[in-house]
């Protein structure tokens, strides 16, 4: 048979490298996932209804909030599933079709968190920094705008980079990783990659320059605002909200680091490898709705009031 022959005749199935567990372990992993994804489902959609039930948080502030649990909802969708099948019924396989979707929207959620968290950072920045401009700056118009350029953006980056993907031809079908993302798809292919690496080093130099560089601006200016600003109480309401975005992009980021440090090492152990890739997607959105929750004194107390009328009174 020939070579092109090969390369074409492969499984739409992929097998992915799975978690190599005993029975007794994959349980305990199964219902420890189990657990933290209903964790997930509950605190992501208790914040948004507590959001979207109090006109009192339908403020720019909150509303780009919003975007964050529903991206947090759509991350943990793409993962737990998956695994928790994998855990339960050591099913290793898994349709070329439905592999290309999860990384998709896996690659949709990862570059949105730093999206969001740099619309949330210009948001904080005009309220501190410019006070008597917010209400003419961010108003609904321009909300609408930048909650349509985050998304509109990254989702015609992304489908950019899996139609790069999807051209090439694949000879292999063993996905050497726990989920399904570009470069571990890249890895099947037997043909050039150039235009691919070249536009995945791209948009991961544009995002994290533009992002991150838009985010230290951001806090730096409100850094020299808040020192400037005689009222004791706005300075430390200032510093306390802007702290908990730095916290989340902080985590996020090291995450990400770790992540992308883990497929360069080819030494590195396989298990360690896959705790990191599987606990980047695991933590933020686990983390995030009760950084926001507890931290925040609006959403706290709405929060709470919220539970009190739904639950106690019911």
């Amino acid at each position: 048979m020939s070579s092109a022959g090969n390369i074409y005749n492969v499984s739409s199935d992929l097998s992915l490298q799975g978690f190599d567990l005993s029975p007794e372990k994959a349980i305990v992993a199964f219902v420890f996932a189990a657990l933290n994804y209903i964790i997930i489902l509950f605190c992501n959609s208790f914040l948004l209804f507590t959001v979207i039930t109090n006109k009192g948080l339908h403020e720019p502030m909150y509303i780009l909030l919003l975007n964050l649990p529903i991206n947090d909802l759509i991350g943990s969708t793409c993962l737990f599933p998956h695994v928790m099948r994998e855990l339960l019924f050591d099913t290793r396989t898994m349709p070329f079709s439905i592999c290309i979707t999860q990384a998709f929207f896996i690659h949709v959620y990862a570059v949105s968190v730093v999206f969001i968290l740099t619309a949330m950072a210009y948001d904080r920045y005009v309220a501190i920094c410019q006070p008597m401009r917010y209400t003419t700056i961010m108003s609904k118009p321009h909300l609408t705008k930048i909650i349509s350029l985050v998304w509109l953006s990254n989702l015609t980056l992304m489908a950019i980079l899996f139609i790069l993907l999807l051209r090439l031809p694949r000879c292999r079908s063993y996905l050497a990783h726990p989920y399904c993302d570009n470069p571990s798809l890249l890895q099947l292919v037997c043909a050039d990659m150039t235009i691919n690496n070249l536009y995945g080093l791209l948009i991961t130099a544009l995002c994290q320059v533009l992002t991150v560089g838009l985010i230290l601006y951001s806090y730096l200016r409100i850094l020299i605002a808040c020192f400037r600003n005689k009222s004791s109480d706005t300075r430390s309401k200032a510093l306390q909200t802007c702290g908990t975005h730095l916290v989340v992009f902080v985590l996020f980021e090291c995450l990400g680091l770790f992540t992308i440090i883990s497929y360069r090492i080819k030494d590195i152990s396989p298990h360690l490898r896959k705790f990191i890739a599987v606990g980047a997607m695991i933590l933020p959105p686990t983390i995030n709705p009760v950084i926001y929750g507890l931290r925040t004194k609006e959403i706290r107390v709405k929060g709470i009031k919220f539970l009190k009328r739904k639950v106690f009174t019911s």
